[in-house]
Order: structure tokens, then sequence, then C-alpha cells
């Protein structure tokens, strides 16, 4: 995070603004809503400019910006650089713009040159007014054109009334805060009435009835009961999750999070929850499956939300069914979320389909894990020419598998497939055969977590791909 957001409480504050044409006319109109007191330093201003400026009873000062004055002890009007609030440089003179940002570094007086980033101590976002609910987008100067964009996108989504069920809940906040003191409890609370019937009748001005339904929420409040979610995140790509993962994601007190979820994933979660990492590597597992499941049914009965948040699907390799065993013998409620698996969303961004009506009918997922040294695998089952395999965690007994099935009657040549990382950045694809796809590993450096895949269809690899 390159710039740290912060909302700045103007109201009665003394701002500056050099310039007086229309860039700054269009920053006044902005420090105007929020109560700023504006003065303006040019030598010319525009009409609407003067006007905003008197309506805040600010002063315009008809000169050119002189730091040499400004940092004197005092400037007209009892009034020097150090004691406003904020400047903005608006002009189109870069090197005007250079010694405002200059003069107010040397004081430690926030600062802002229009269009100019690397003279800014602040940025201006791009904002949705609902007061008094404010939503900015901003991309510390990068691309304000996108910034633009996408506050477009927001404001078709974020119905007008939030500002007055903003309102209303404040009216209400020191009554709820003493009726509920536990403030994970509090924040739930919160929830569960923005998703009852209480947000329409704000919306539609009906504020008897929404008393009176957060007076009954109130009166019935219990204890929350703890519950866990189990979700699938996918194979990597953080635009492949859910909706509902999304929604858990983003309410649940605690997650409890996999070697195998991106931090792109993870930043998607509810800042503020308690994260716990359990990934597991070959060999080295942070904490333990019972100390998993124990950690689960722990926090749950504390009376949290937990996320269970592992790779993929939770069904598919990933011991969900142990972990709803546990949850459901310890009587916590519980929810499954699916995800992706990394079958079929590494096999789609490598551009091999699973199944194709030419070359494979039938698809098996399989486990790659050695045993003593040795997959075991119903081999006889798996020699079929129309059918595709797919191999989690088949990396480090790659060479063994790819001799049984030889060993077994499938032809040598049958086309393989590595996919290394799926569906993130730093995907990387190696095809082959069976004879010759172990040799190609350390080749080609591939890495876990990697998925093969081995089947007629990656022939179709080379026409298909698209990444």
């Amino acid at each position: 995070m390159d710039i740290f957001p912060i909302s700045l409480k103007l109201q009665g504050q003394a701002c500056l603004l050099v310039g007086g044409g229309h860039i700054a006319y269009r920053k006044a109109l902005l420090l105007a809503k929020a109560g700023a007191i504006i003065h303006v330093v040019s030598p010319e201003i525009e009409p609407d400019l003067i006007e905003i400026v008197h309506s805040t009873h600010g002063q315009y000062h008809a000169e050119k910006f002189n730091a040499e004055k400004f940092n004197a002890e005092k400037f007209n009007a009892d009034i020097s650089l150090s004691s406003y609030r904020l400047v903005i440089a608006a002009t189109n003179d870069k090197a005007v713009n250079q010694n405002v940002f200059e003069a107010c570094e040397n004081l430690n007086v926030l600062v802002n040159s229009v269009d100019d980033p690397p003279h800014c101590r602040f940025m201006v976002p791009a904002i949705i007014d609902r007061s008094p609910l404010i939503v900015s987008v901003a991309t510390n100067g990068a691309s304000p054109v996108l910034a633009r964009q996408i506050r477009t996108q927001l404001e078709a989504s974020i119905p007008h009334g939030m500002g007055k069920l903003a309102d209303f809940s404040g009216k209400w906040r020191k009554i709820v805060k003493e009726k509920i003191s536990n403030p994970d409890e509090r924040r739930i609370f919160w929830e569960d009435l923005y998703a009852s019937p209480l947000k329409e009748q704000v919306f539609n001005d009906h504020l008897a009835e929404a008393d009176r339904l957060i007076e009954q929420a109130l009166t019935e409040w219990q204890k929350p009961k703890g519950e866990v979610y189990l979700v699938g995140a996918g194979p990597g790509d953080p635009e492949l999750l859910t909706l509902k993962a999304l929604r858990l994601m983003q309410q649940a007190d605690v997650i409890i999070y996999d070697r195998l979820v991106s931090p792109e994933i993870m930043e998607l979660c509810r800042r503020d929850a308690e994260k716990v990492y359990v990934g597991k590597a070959r060999s080295n597992h942070s904490v333990p499956q019972d100390g998993i499941n124990a950690l689960l049914v722990q926090y749950a009965a504390q009376g949290k939300r937990v996320c269970r948040l592992k790779g993929g699907d939770p069904f598919i390799f990933g011991r969900g069914g142990e972990e709803i065993q546990e949850l459901f013998e310890a009587g916590i409620g519980f929810q499954v979320v699916p995800g992706i698996t990394a079958a079929s969303g590494c096999s789609a961004y490598a551009g091999i389909p699973l199944t194709h009506r030419d070359y494979a009918q039938s698809v098996r997922f399989l486990t790659g894990h050695l045993k003593e040294g040795s997959p075991e695998l119903p081999w006889d089952e798996l020699v079929y020419e129309n059918q595709t395999l797919v191999l989690y965690m088949g990396l480090v007994g790659l060479e063994k598998i790819c001799e049984k099935l030889i060993a077994h009657g499938q032809r040598a040549n049958m086309p393989v497939a590595l996919i290394s990382k799926g569906t993130t950045p730093e995907q990387k694809v190696v095809v082959g055969t069976l004879a010759d796809i172990a040799s190609k590993v350390e080749e080609n450096h591939i890495q876990a977590p990697t998925l093969t895949i081995i089947g007629e269809v990656v022939s179709l690899r080379e026409q298909l791909q698209w990444r």
C-alpha cells in the first residue's frame, strides 16, 4: 500500500488554494462542501471561485505566491503558511507548484499539487458522496481517469439511501453500544440489522418503523453462536472466488487458512480478522490435521465466526469432510462453500479441456501422494485411451507414476502436462510424454503446487492456449 487513506475533518479549518483558475475552482467546490474556510492566492481569480471564497468567509490575496513572504512570521491578517490545515497548488505553472510544495514540506503542512504526484504529500481521490457516508477511490496519482471510472461503477451500486442509513445508525450507536458492550458481538448485531427489512424502511423514510425494528432487535438480542464456514478459495486467481465465498470471508472473525491460499485472496478477507496459518507442505505440517480440527471447534465455541479457507475445493483432496465431521460431533454449526478445484481451474487456464468428444469421454481425479515410497493407485483402471487423468500432489512421485502406467500397458508417448502455480501470474506449463515428463521437472524448475494432466487432451494445448 503506497498511500495511507484518511478522512480529514475540515469544518471551520483554513485551507489555502494557490491559483485562481478552473483547476482551483474544482478543488474549492470540494473543500467548501467539507466546510473548509478557503483562502486563495493568485494574481487573478475567476468570478465563480471568488464567490466560493466569500461564501466560506475566506480571503483572496491578489498576488503571486511568494514562499519567503509566506514563511515570514505573519502574513496578511495574522495568517502564516503554517496556519493552514492543508494547501493545494492548482496552477498551470509547474515551477510555482514545486515552490508551494517545498515551502509546505519545510513546515510539515499537508500539500497537494494537482496532477503532479511527485509534489504531493496527499492525494485527492475520486469521491462518492452519500453523506455522511463517503467513499473514495485513489490510485496514488497513477491513473486519475481509472479512479473516476471505478467511482462511476460504484455510484450505480451504492443506493442514495445509504447516507440515510448511516445517519440512522449514528443516532442509535450509543444506545446499541450500551446494550451490547462486546465489540465483536456489536458488529454482528449491526450486520444482521443491515440485512433485515430495517434498511428498506430507512431508505423509504419510514423512520418510526425503523426505530421500532431496532428497539425490537435490541430487546430480543442474544449472544451469537459460533459457526464455521468451510470455504473453497479456488486455485489462486482471486477473480475465481464465488460471491458467497467473498461475503463470508469478509464477515468472519477468524480466518484459518492453508498454504495454497494466495496472498491476493488473503487481502480480500476482513482486514481486522484474526488470521491463523495452518499450511501444509510435504513432510512439513505447521499444524497437524487433528490440531486444525480442534482450532475450528475452539474458536467457534467462543462464539466466533470462523472461515476455514482452503485452496481449490474443500471436498476434493482437501480433507473438508473430516473437518465438518469434527464440527458435527461438537455440535458446531457450519456451512460449506464449494470452490473451483485445481483440475478445472488450472486446465482451463492452460488451454487443456479435461473432456473432449474426440479425445476423452471421462476424467478421473487422483492423489499422487506416495505411501511408503510408492504410489498406490488402481493401475489397470487407469490405462484407458479415451480418459483424462488428473493428479493432485503428484510431483514427487511423478517418475514412479509414469513407470507404473507404462508397465500396465499405457503407451509411452501419451501426452502429459505439468501446470505449476496455475491461474496465477507465475503459472508455468510444461508438456511432454509419459516417457520423458519426469526428466523435465528439474530442467524447467517446476515447483509445487503442480497439477499433472495425463491424456490425449493435452495435445490440444498448442492450439487452445490463451495465457
